[in-house]
């Protein structure tokens, strides 16, 4: 039993080494999760307010740009899926990549020819693993990106919307990436950048305007329409990249912390139960012991008694 005594010791060596690790990472993910809250609070306006712009330009002016128009018939589509450099984060980033599995079946369904765009370690290493081709990849910053880093992921991917799908450009640009609900919350979501949709038509900017709501306002640009969207679409893709990052940061910090935590507790009550049981064998291995004497007292005992005999 003295054995088994010390086996459960060891255990409980092992676990509460690992309980507090569990807790420092635990910790280190929720102070960070304050940090990365401040910059989509802080990114989230400025590109909604430049998606509005963007839309506002484009459907005031009515030109036909590259990145505004709609394709009669696409025929290839960008895919960029957000995940992280690091796991340990529950169900973050497979969630992630199921959802960018799905929006792929979706366009190969409507005969399009998808090519992968990847932010992140683990998704690379998915891809990799199942041998699909990827065209452009980054890894290295996914837990605290810059807008310098949006900036470096746009540019593959504003120059090939711009090029023709005969020279290996794209129709469609969509992003897959996790949002930041709350700190329970995270959902991963599936976005398309452009073409840009309009909400709203003429009509319905009218009949808003009936409705006593306020319409969009009107431009005048200088020096025209289309050297204005020409400045304002890569603004458009870098902020709605950089608010993407942003966002799937604070969530995989969150399922860090989540995971963390949980993983803290399964530790503490695998101490109580490996607790109980080394009490449970102490105190098997006393009762031995005072069995064994009481044994031998009695033996002894009995062995007087009959020499006396």
């Amino acid at each position: 039993m003295g054995a088994q005594l010390r086996v459960y010791k060891r255990r409980i060596k092992s676990v509460t080494a690992t309980k507090k690790i569990t807790r420092a990472m635990e910790m280190i993910a929720a102070s960070r999760i304050l940090k990365a809250q401040r910059k989509v609070n802080a990114s989230t306006p400025y590109a909604d307010e430049l998606t509005s712009a963007v839309t506002a330009v484009a459907a005031s002016s009515r030109i036909r740009h590259p990145l505004t128009t709609e394709v009669e018939r696409p025929r290839r589509a960008a895919v960029l899926l957000i995940t992280s450099d690091r796991g340990l984060a529950g169900g973050y980033n497979s969630n992630a990549i199921k959802a960018a599995d799905h929006l792929t079946s979706s366009l190969v369904a409507r005969g399009l020819t998808v090519d992968h765009y990847v932010v992140g370690r683990k998704g690379v290493g998915y891809y990799n693993f199942r041998e699909r081709s990827i065209v452009q990849s980054w890894t290295g910053f996914s837990d605290s990106p810059e807008y310098a880093d949006a900036k470096t992921v746009a540019e593959p991917l504003i120059a090939a919307v711009e090029k023709s799908t005969e020279d290996g450009g794209v129709d469609e640009i969509h992003i897959v990436y996790t949002e930041f609900v709350s700190m329970l919350t995270q959902r991963a979501v599936e976005r398309r950048l452009l073409p840009l949709t309009f909400s709203k038509s003429a009509e319905e900017s009218a009949e808003t305007f009936v409705k006593g709501v306020e319409p969009l306002p009107l431009y005048e640009f200088e020096p025209g329409p289309e050297q204005v969207l020409d400045a304002l679409l890569p603004r458009y893709v870098e902020s709605r990249i950089y608010n993407a990052l942003l966002q799937s940061a604070a969530s995989k910090h969150a399922a860090t912390r989540r995971a963390m935590k949980s993983a803290t507790d399964n530790a503490e009550e695998l101490i109580r139960s490996l607790t109980r049981l080394a009490n449970q064998a102490r105190q098997a291995d006393i009762t031995q012991e005072i069995s064994e004497i009481v044994g031998g007292a009695n033996a002894l005992a009995d062995a007087t008694a009959g020499s006396d005999r």
